[in-house]
């Protein structure tokens, strides 16, 4: 086959890696297109994976929509020679608008309800839409729920191994001696109604866990001069491993939250979205959010300042190893009721469109990927 696979974001080529690999191992074809947002064509370059880059994504959303002509048109130069058999995205708009103006199947994953806007741009032109089972949003027709999250196509056991050795590179003596802050910079369009985490109460944070250990912060946006001894300092390629060690994740990210629920590691997710000017959690509008809070109590999410630091006190209280073992438990029973993503797709896109009606008429079909 010939794949045309779509990056757009650093967590796309997370996503998406595991499969191209596998893919050109089984002796099918793999183009990547890629724009050059954040880190994203610097994590292809790290994990060796050749790509056309696209360019720099426009910013806001006026510009994004006036942008969508010319990306489409830049990918549709580069892929066409390619005589592509499917084309496979994160959300991509491109994919499946080029894919249609080839005439060809497309299938983009999808995990972020709130995304409406991006969704009702490529919804008319997709084939499949793959969304986890816990997605809040009925899509149609063309939507395959699958028993798993984003994060399993390359956190799960089968494709990461954490490396001990990032505790060196880090100049750490031993386990759970450091945390994690992610700060986001709700840039994306489905961010509008996204609070961060208010900077007056950022002392505060840090003073509760520097007395605990080290304190790395990864963000996306520059750290004012105060704040920069913080700073994450291996490349991004590290981060998953690192996370796989620290004692506590806390952050602005949806997305690292449910990293450090896959890989066993307590997560605490802050991000206030404000409707009527009542302020919410984000686990309200996130079907995967809430299921890993609600069901598995792998994260806690919140939109109250207050509360965050109060349940980061509770668990600095337990102690690390206690608190190291019970969401390990955890873990493993998630695990124990998900599947291997990437070994689906990899099914998915080899027997498609057999594939596609198949899971329709019995959705249990995934269970053999557990």
């Amino acid at each position: 086959m010939r794949i045309v696979v779509d990056i757009g974001h650093p967590a796309h080529v997370h996503v998406m890696r595991n499969f191209i690999q596998a893919m050109e191992g089984r002796g099918h074809q793999v183009l990547v297109t890629a724009t050059r947002k954040d880190v994203a064509i610097d994590l292809l370059e790290r994990y060796r994976i050749p790509h056309h880059n696209l360019g720099q994504p426009a910013g806001g959303l006026l510009s994004k929509l006036l942008y969508l002509p010319v990306s489409d048109y830049r990918m549709l130069r580069i892929v066409r020679g390619f005589r592509p058999d499917i084309f496979l995205g994160v959300g991509s708009i491109r994919a499946a608008q080029v894919a249609w103006l080839l005439r060809k199947p497309s299938v983009i994953f999808e995990d972020t309800e709130h995304s409406m806007e991006q969704i009702r741009f490529y919804l008319p032109f997709v084939s499949t839409v793959f969304t986890p089972s816990s997605f809040l949003t009925d899509l149609g027709e063309k939507q395959i729920r699958y028993d798993g999250t984003h994060e399993l196509a390359y956190l799960h056991p089968k494709w990461f191994r954490p490396d001990p050795a990032v505790r060196e590179e880090l100049g750490l003596d031993g386990p759970d001696s450091f945390f994690i802050i992610r700060l986001a910079a709700f840039t994306a369009t489905h961010d509008t109604r996204s609070e961060h985490f208010r900077r007056e109460y950022l002392p505060r944070l840090l003073k509760r866990l520097d007395r605990e250990g080290r304190i790395l912060i990864s963000t996306e946006k520059p750290l004012e001069k105060s704040l920069q001894q913080y700073l994450f300092p291996l490349p991004p390629d590290r981060y998953h491993h690192a996370m796989a060690y620290t004692r506590l994740y806390i952050g602005e990210s949806s997305t690292s939250a449910e990293e450090a629920a896959v890989l066993g590691t307590p997560a605490l997710n802050f991000e206030r979205i404000m409707v009527g000017g009542v302020p919410h959690s984000f686990a309200e509008f996130s079907g995967v959010l809430a299921e890993l809070q609600d069901r598995y109590g792998l994260v806690s999410c919140f939109h109250s300042e207050e509360a965050l630091l109060s349940r980061l006190d509770e668990l600095l209280a337990q102690g690390a190893t206690t608190v190291r073992e019970e969401w390990r438990r955890k873990q493993e029973r998630f695990l124990s009721e998900k599947i291997d993503v990437t070994r689906f797709m990899i099914w998915f896109v080899e027997n498609y469109p057999e594939s596609f009606r198949a899971v329709k008429e019995d959705p249990d079909l995934q269970k053999q990927f557990r």
